[in-house]
């Protein structure tokens, strides 16, 4: 370990954090029981509580809140996925080739409004679903239902439901981590693949560092983003993305705004920021964003088939980073994947300086001709 290291690790012992984190002691792959949650938790109980078929307790948003939303007046799409409403943006042509765009935490097809605009107008069919859980679709209560293989289930559920073919898919974040396990595993519905900001982990239950606590115990005092991982950030990457898992997951606050804000090199007007925070007016609603960054916990080998299918994927392979996010557009991830996917040879791969975490919402519309270009090159 380097001298700069030793000093970072050393200077955060003196870092207050109302998270702690004990690897030793670990905890579960998935979420297994909750604590009662603390009063200081509002509670709405004037939220209605729906129920499928087999029980799962579920609220939806109300409509109003998506009234007016800076730069995303789509018409509303739903898909039935196991009694549970996924809603899903589809613009553009019917016979238009198909751009799937798959999003992560905590964001909802809201992110994808510059390139979808961009895109439609180029003739594109731009389907964007919102994962259970998030945006306008339907989110069950209990943190246990949002598990890795839960969602990949969804998506691929949603895309055999709407008989989707040919498709060029866009994914980043949890978005990349489901979409590439997909493709891998079900290679023959996809065209193309733009990778931006994401990554497919090779972690192993023996090797996957992550867990989540037993029981899961909501904590009042974790309310800011930085004062809460400051202290782990020092640390090195393993302790900034477990205090990251605990951050979200123990939080009683609608920390999704602040989260998107320090997560940007854009600085997002109130109005945006509001379209960002639309979905999740009080903690009823917040188990999605809650619970998804500990998903990684459950990422321990299941995925290992796909990456293995995607080392004979020979169809066009993108990858696209913004050099400002610290966790998902590094160099070293946008190497591995290029040199481990036959499709990646001879296409334009690129970093972007000027772009962080959510590159969408940082360059959209450079990321829509970057999706033009590429399907132009590439065609069927």
């Amino acid at each position: 370990m380097s001298f700069t290291k030793k000093l970072k690790r050393f200077s955060s012992n003196f870092i207050p954090s109302p998270i702690k984190i004990d690897f030793q002691k670990g905890g579960g792959s998935t979420v297994q029981e909750v604590a009662p949650y603390p009063n200081e938790a509002f509670w709405d109980s004037t939220v209605p509580i729906h129920k499928t078929d087999t029980g799962l307790e579920f609220v939806r948003t109300p409509a109003e809140r998506f009234d007016n939303l800076s730069g995303y007046s789509f018409t509303e799409n739903y898909a039935d996925i196991n009694g549970l409403r996924m809603h899903y943006v589809a613009e553009g042509p019917k016979d238009g080739e198909i751009v799937l765009m798959l999003h992560g935490q905590p964001t909802w097809s809201y992110l994808y409004r510059k390139m979808i605009k961009g895109l439609v107008e180029k003739g594109y069919r731009c389907i964007a679903p919102d994962l259970i859980g998030m945006g306008k679709s339907d989110k069950p209560i209990q943190e246990k239902y949002h598990t890795y293989d839960q969602h990949c289930q969804d998506i691929l559920a949603f895309i055999q439901k709407m008989e989707l073919q040919n498709v060029t898919v866009f994914v980043q974040d949890w978005g990349s981590l489901i979409g590439m396990r997909l493709v891998g595993e079900n290679p023959n519905y996809f065209a193309r693949v733009i990778l931006a900001n994401g990554d497919l982990p090779s972690s192993k239950a023996d090797s996957n560092p992550f867990y989540i606590p037993n029981p899961v115990v909501v904590n009042p005092k974790v309310k800011a983003l930085k004062p809460a991982v400051a202290k782990y950030v020092l640390k090195g990457m393993e302790f900034w993305f477990q205090s990251w898992i605990l951050y979200c997951l123990t939080n009683m606050n609608t920390f999704v705004g602040e989260v998107m804000n320090l997560s940007t090199e854009v600085n997002l007007t109130d109005a945006e920021t509001a379209g960002y925070e639309a979905p999740f007016p009080s903690f009823i609603f917040m188990a999605g964003p809650r619970t998804l960054p500990s998903m990684n916990a459950g990422v321990r080998g299941q995925q290992m088939a796909a990456i293995e299918g995607l080392k004979n994927f020979k169809k066009p392979f993108l990858s696209l980073i913004g050099l400002k996010d610290g966790l998902l557009g590094r160099r070293s991830i946008q190497k591995k994947w290029v040199a481990r996917i036959p499709g990646a040879k001879d296409q334009n791969h690129e970093q972007f300086e000027n772009a962080n975490h959510f590159i969408q919402e940082d360059i959209g519309e450079i990321m829509a001709d970057r999706t033009h270009q590429f399907i132009q090159k590439n065609p069927m």
